[in-house]
């Protein structure tokens, strides 16, 4: 199989979620992110609270990865001094959450979670609206370490969240 993270890219659409997707397959080995994309996702998309994007194939309608984005905030103090020391002393940053990221385990190993991680900052960063930061909350140590291998830093008293400026992410 090819490595989405290269030439395989071509191959891959990443798209809004639509009725024409299919999703009853989807398998990422956590039942709760399988049944959130395959109940939930809908509706939270139908309530505006969120939007999804998924990845298939070009040749299929198979939802292989999806991500979902939230508009949020991140208060400043819990944003690593570093980085806080540079920003306005506003109560919070303006920041997208990405709520849920996730591939299938058919497609592990391909670079397809650092396709989808790519092209939701790109997306945020293309977005006509302020974000300053992108954060995600790390569902294991697993997550947490595919987060911080792009540069995303824990939030101070939330070390399960990770936080990435967007001029960093744009690098």
């Amino acid at each position: 199989m090819q490595n989405f993270s290269e030439a395989g890219r071509r191959d891959l659409v990443i798209e809004p979620l639509s009725k024409a997707h299919d999703r009853s397959g989807f398998a990422c080995g956590n039942e709760r992110i399988d049944a959130y994309l395959r109940q939930t996702v809908s509706q939270d998309i139908k309530r505006e609270y969120a939007t999804c994007f998924i990845a298939r194939l070009a040749e299929s309608n198979r939802v292989i990865a999806f991500y979902t984005l939230s508009s949020s905030n991140v208060p400043l103090n819990e944003v690593p001094e570093p980085l806080a020391r540079k920003l306005p002393r506003y109560p919070t940053v303006p920041a997208v959450l990405i709520g849920w990221l996730a591939r299938d385990l058919g497609h592990a190993g391909l670079g397809l979670g650092e396709a989808m991680l790519f092209d939701a900052i790109k997306t945020v960063a293309t977005a006509p609206i302020g974000a300053h930061a992108i954060f995600a909350d790390a569902i294991d140590d697993r997550a947490a370490a595919f987060y911080r291998s792009f540069g995303s830093l824990p939030l101070v008293s939330r070390p399960a969240t990770f936080y990435l400026p967007l001029a960093s992410a744009r690098g």
